[in-house]
């Protein structure tokens, strides 16, 4: 890293890009600033990246893929293994770091935000290391192999996270990668370029360019030599992406929006399942594109679903992701923040009933008057064609539908454009598995189940495209060949 892009503790003053295997100057003239979640003030800049910067990375990228796609599967896992050392050495700097740029809580930093990375890079290099490219189908050959460039573009909400699991994968793969982050939080792919340059990774081999979406991100969509797009991000930005990379019949994973459901079975202990959809719905301040956002109750059990939210923010502390009390952090940017109290103001207008929380900002103390800080808020008694019902919100907001028949539950959780994730709680696993087989959703967590980094994350309808982690995210970024044989050999 050379002397203009400067480290201050999590702060971040960048003027390069990263770009075969060195820190480039920036082109642009205008940096974007970057703010603290907690204060609003500045806290580093990015540049401001041009098409120019963006064709030159993927000539790197593109240049350096056949020697990268030729190495043996066992050297690329050593890269990233070093590559996963460094992110495990650096894990308070990220952390720092996260928790002003996306208002993360100390929970979360010191865990799945600097530790899912880390555990992305060493599982790819086990499964680059394990694979068989090659399968014998009668007297057919199926052999898997690299795509060639890919451009991977990634959102504001986990940017280590996001950035990593595209980036191990598609290396492990045998493919060269640029990647474009986030405008909003880009300082920890500063810290993410700066890792993978100690690694000594070979020049070309990851590239990192800095900059806006319809810039940047729409340059390395355009490009001829990119061969995949990987992209994490709103659904309108997805619907762009996939409209473009169709003009040349592209590959495209897409990982969108979400509005996912917890159904709630009349078996099931209506306080258990609320506490859960509410625990799973706070993790990263709501800021989650899986998040369980609308908790589909029985209707007699209304009430007492009500009482169980609304307890349960109650006992919420907000403020600043710093302090280790803190429950809810700040929302990543003051766009976020107006677009949630825009959202809660709306529901309360189409008549929604709200049982906790509002659109007014709390009071975190005057050091934090100016954060991007929302109220954990919980609407009752919300039909499916409230606005509050059918888009993603983003934030600490929940939204609670009563049914009278499971049939009528099932209708309402399907009952959007989206199939992320949902969950179904029942007196049984078995019962509760039996729901879930009627959910459109690519993902299903059933009673108080744990995610798993090793099965396969996406979605159904406008959610998405393609899979994440183990193996079936790292077989996104394969091409599969088959060589026909004569009958007898």
């Amino acid at each position: 890293m050379t002397k203009s892009t400067v480290l201050t503790g999590a702060t971040v003053k960048c003027s390069e890009h990263y770009i075969n295997g060195q820190w480039v100057p920036a082109k642009g003239v205008d940096p974007t600033p970057v703010y603290d979640s907690n204060t609003n003030a500045v806290i580093g800049e990015a540049p401001s990246g041009t098409t120019e910067e963006a064709n030159r990375a993927v000539a790197a990228a593109k240049a350096a893929q056949p020697s990268w796609a030729a190495l043996e599967p066992s050297k690329r896992a050593q890269y990233l293994r070093a590559i996963a050392k460094g992110l495990e050495q650096a894990q308070d700097e990220m952390a720092a770091s996260l928790a002003m740029e996306v208002g993360s809580i100390v929970a979360l930093n010191n865990g799945p935000q600097t530790t899912a990375p880390i555990f992305s890079f060493n599982t790819a290099a086990d499964i680059a290391e394990q694979y068989e490219d090659r399968t014998r189908v009668d007297h057919s050959w199926v052999i898997r192999e690299p795509i060639g460039v890919v451009a991977a573009i990634t959102a504001w909400n986990f940017p280590l996270h996001l950035a990593t699991v595209k980036t191990a994968y598609a290396l492990a793969a045998g493919n060269t990668i640029v990647l474009k982050p986030s405008e909003i939080a880009p300082l920890t792919a500063v810290l993410l370029a700066k890792i993978v340059n100690d690694a000594g990774l070979p020049s070309g081999v990851f590239n990192v360019v800095f900059g806006k979406g319809s810039e940047v991100g729409e340059a390395l969509v355009q490009h001829p030599d990119t061969r995949m797009i990987t992209f994490t991000g709103s659904t309108r930005a997805g619907r762009r992406i996939g409209e473009v990379a169709a003009g040349q019949v592209k590959k495209v994973a897409l990982e969108l929006g979400g509005k996912s459901p917890l159904v709630v079975a009349e078996s099931a202990n209506i306080v258990d399942a609320i506490t859960f959809g509410m625990n799973d719905l706070m993790v990263n301040n709501g800021q989650r594109c899986d998040a369980l956002t609308r908790f589909v109750v029985p209707r007699e059990s209304l009430e007492r679903a009500e009482q169980a939210a609304a307890a349960f923010v109650e006992k919420l502390i907000v403020g600043p992701s710093s302090d280790r009390a803190t429950d809810i952090g700040p929302m990543a940017s003051k766009q976020q923040q107006e677009s949630i109290r825009e959202y809660i103001i709306t529901g309360e207008d189409e008549g929604a009933k709200l049982v906790v929380g509002g659109p007014e900002v709390p009071d975190v103390g005057e050091e934090y008057r100016q954060g991007y800080f929302i109220r954990p808020t919980v609407f009752s008694e919300v039909t499916p064609q409230m606005t509050i019902a059918q888009e993603e919100i983003f934030g600490p907001v929940v939204v609670i539908q009563p049914y009278d028949t499971i049939d009528e539950a099932i209708e309402i959780a399907n009952n959007t454009i989206y199939g992320l994730h949902a969950s179904v709680w029942a007196g049984s696993d078995e019962e509760a598995m039996q729901l879930a087989n009627y959910i459109e959703s690519g993902m299903v967590t059933i009673n108080n189940g744990s995610g798993n980094m090793m099965a396969p994350f996406g979605g159904y309808k406008q959610s998405g495209l393609g899979r994440e982690y183990g193996t079936y995210g790292f077989e996104e970024f394969l091409e599969i060949k088959t060589m026909h044989l004569a009958n007898n050999s």
